[in-house]
């Protein structure tokens, strides 16, 4: 069993963030006034899709946001998928992003804005009616420190239940269960295999797998969402003269791999020092990788498959 001090757990749910402000019902306000009635189909039925949105300072002292129109093209196919209208262009959406980081920002950290279209008027798909909210939390700046992970129990759903492709609450279900699950088992991320009993992704991040100097991470079809981030790594490894690949992963694998670690909007790219309490050694690709990704999202060196959008200050 691996060793950890459990209360750190207890710490990290005290510390969660109360921000200031909130943007809802069109405009910033209050944290207090963002409230909805509980007869609402998103939550009665946890009906809404989401997006996960990083910023990072940048060396002239900007703020930029990653990859907006690719978040914004995403939350749509979300929205799609699960019947929910998107009543707001592109350059609305930019806007209230903007709205709702000048509003937050802290000189001293990086942002992280989850933008979620809630259900708010209709019943089964019929008289739709969304809105969107934007939060915006703090975040330090320092790179991610490696972490022990092991596999859940826990899988991801098949494409005909509940498509990994829609980034809804929905389906984080399966992810709380899992970060339980790892909780009592002293990890601090899982491991979600699919129903072929193939890798899917980690709870919130998606794997990479490091054999014979290739790196890869499963596709979409095997339970994975599709990932900016993972592209933006992809795009970056290329560009680096490292292998990269799409394909199906064998749980098996897990225990073979060179190195193994996450990659998401939150986590960037962040080591896995164990996996199942079976010890990692270094692991030389991925850490370039993940130094290029912090440098090229913080504008030290930039990279094309990077774009930035700078809040107007």
């Amino acid at each position: 069993m691996t060793t950890t001090d459990p209360t750190k757990w207890r710490v990290k749910s005290i510390q969660l963030q109360r921000p200031e402000h909130v943007f809802f019902a069109g405009k910033v306000r209050p944290w207090d006034e963002a409230v909805f009635h509980v007869s609402i189909e998103s939550v009665v039925r946890g009906i809404n899709v989401f997006e996960g949105l990083k910023g990072f300072w940048q060396p002239n002292g900007e703020f930029g946001l990653r990859t907006l129109r690719r978040h914004y093209d995403r939350l749509r196919r979300s929205g799609r998928l699960l019947h929910i209208p998107v009543p707001f262009s592109y350059d609305e959406f930019e806007q209230a992003c903007f709205d709702i980081a000048d509003a937050e920002l802290n000189p001293e950290k990086d942002l992280y804005i989850r933008a979620t279209l809630f259900v708010v008027e209709g019943h089964y798909g019929e008289g739709t009616v969304s809105d969107l909210v934007l939060t915006a939390y703090q975040q330090r700046k320092e790179s991610p420190q490696p972490i022990d992970v092991g596999l859940s129990t826990w899988r991801r759903s098949p494409d005909v239940a509940m498509p990994a492709r829609i980034k809804s609450s929905a389906n984080y279900q399966v992810a709380r269960l899992a970060h339980i699950e790892g909780r009592s088992r002293g990890y601090e991320e899982m491991i979600l295999l699919n129903d072929a009993g193939r890798v899917a992704e980690g709870v919130g991040s998606c794997l990479l797998m490091v054999r014979d100097g290739r790196v890869y991470s499963p596709p979409a079809s095997e339970g994975a969402l599709e990932s900016i981030t993972l592209e933006i790594v992809g795009a970056l490894a290329t560009s680096m003269g490292i292998p990269f690949e799409r394909r199906p992963i064998d749980r098996s694998e897990l225990y073979l791999a060179d190195e193994l670690g996450l990659t998401g909007t939150l986590s960037a790219v962040t080591l896995i020092r164990s996996f199942d309490e079976l010890h990692l050694p270094e692991a030389p690709i991925l850490s370039a990788l993940g130094r290029r990704y912090l440098a090229a999202v913080r504008g030290i060196e930039p990279h094309p498959a990077v774009e930035l959008s700078i809040v107007p200050r």
